[in-house]
């Protein structure tokens, strides 16, 4: 009798778990539209891609159009749709600065904007073609230009927080990201966001924790957001030590005498990496990518032996710098010298990844045409010295007439 009695419980058990899963999985037959159309804030830093679920939409919408506005009730709308969700961005294509129409995917009902900028803030909302909208964000992207950057090493602090009789002003921090080298120092760095803390926030706006928004969300007042635009984001980067993963060695005998034979003629000293080789004229700029990457990610460069350390590489630690590390992870060389050549290593997440090659050669002699840079930049150069001489002319001659 207690056999059969198991093998029923059993059953049961198993068809709970099925009815269990089914239910979690159409999520939208769960959760219900609001009646009145709420915004959810949410920050990010410029250069970031986020993703934007459409939380909610009634059960017969089988796909989703997207809308943009910069501020509630403006006439002007971009709609941000794909066709039922069947077209793929590839990130590694996307041109930061671009319009947010190129810029964008929407999968599986979900709106995803590559390489965000500043002038993307604004609110977006899930919604139908007919203009029926089911859930609305309200997107705070803030700007990298002026970032406030604080090593820990040096005993530098991020900002203290700044209190008024109505709102108050606080720096939010992420987690750190982890260590960007493996077995060498390396770097850890920690991102840090403007957030306001007042009673008088917009009650149309929902935010995770009540009377707490980003700087840039439109729920602040507008006579608040003047102190606000004043705050700028923090990144506090700190020295690190972690020891890289051992790899599987294969048990003796395992390996194929191919293997042996490929890995003669070898340099043993330079890492096994994939490497790209790319040359360069003297004299222009360059900006190197590490594949994969995404600007919240841990990212390292090196050139060949020589560690380049954010602590000495980071936009904006000199006044004057030819090479440096962008908030984006990317690296820039401006102005390429010879002396620039050699390979450069990049590090994801703790792991060197890739490689690149450079060779830098001399420019050959060309002839320039009207849509070269330098051309375009000789003609407005010549054409407003000639503007503030005619300019200077006149005044001359119109002082001497009147002293007549």
């Amino acid at each position: 009798m207690r056999l059969p009695g198991a093998t029923v419980l059993l059953c049961m058990v198993d068809v709970l778990h099925a009815f269990v899963i089914e239910d979690k999985g159409d999520v939208f037959s769960r959760m219900a539209c609001p009646a009145f159309l709420m915004f959810d804030n949410a920050a990010y830093l410029a250069d970031m891609t986020f993703e934007l679920p459409c939380n909610c939409k009634p059960e017969e919408v089988s796909s989703v159009v997207w809308y943009f506005q910069k501020n509630m009730g403006s006439h002007e709308t971009t709609v941000l749709t794909d066709f039922a969700g069947t077209m793929v961005v590839d990130s590694g294509h996307i041109h930061a600065g671009s319009d947010v129409l190129k810029r964008f995917s929407i999968r599986m009902f979900s709106l995803i904007v590559f390489q965000a900028q500043v002038t993307d803030s604004g609110h977006y909302l899930c919604g139908t073609e007919k203009g029926d909208f089911f859930y609305g964000y309200d997107v705070d992207v803030q700007p990298t230009k002026h970032i406030t950057v604080a090593f820990v090493d040096r005993d530098q602090h991020v900002q203290d927080n700044f209190t008024e009789k109505l709102f108050s002003l606080f720096t939010t921090f992420w987690d750190w990201t982890r260590c960007d080298r493996c077995g060498v120092r390396g770097e850890q760095r920690r991102i840090g966001l403007c957030y306001m803390r007042s009673a008088q926030l917009h009650p149309r706006y929902r935010t995770a924790v009540p009377n707490v928004t980003s700087c840039g969300s439109r729920a602040v007042p507008a006579r608040f957001q003047r102190p606000s635009h004043l705050r700028r984001p923090e990144v506090a980067i700190r020295s690190c030590l972690t020891p890289c993963l051992k790899e599987e060695v294969p048990e003796e005998g395992v390996q194929s005498i191919s293997n042996v034979i490929s890995k003669l003629g070898e340099k043993p000293w330079l890492p096994q990496v994939p490497t790209q080789f790319h040359k360069q004229t003297v004299g222009s700029g360059l900006i190197i990518t590490c594949p994969g990457a995404r600007p919240e990610h841990a990212v390292a460069w090196d050139k060949e032996s020589v560690r380049l350390y954010r602590s000495r590489y980071l936009i904006g630690v000199n006044k004057s710098m030819r090479v440096f590390i962008d908030h984006g992870n990317h690296l820039h060389i401006q102005r390429v010298r010879v002396s620039d050549g050699g390979t450069y290593f990049c590090w994801r997440e703790g792991k060197m990844v890739a490689g690149f090659r450079l060779s830098v050669i001399h420019q050959r002699w060309h002839r320039r045409t009207l849509n070269d840079p330098e051309t375009i930049f000789a003609i407005k150069a010549i054409g407003l010295s000639y503007v503030l001489i005619s300019i200077v002319f006149v005044i001359i001659h119109v002082c001497r007439y009147c002293r007549r």
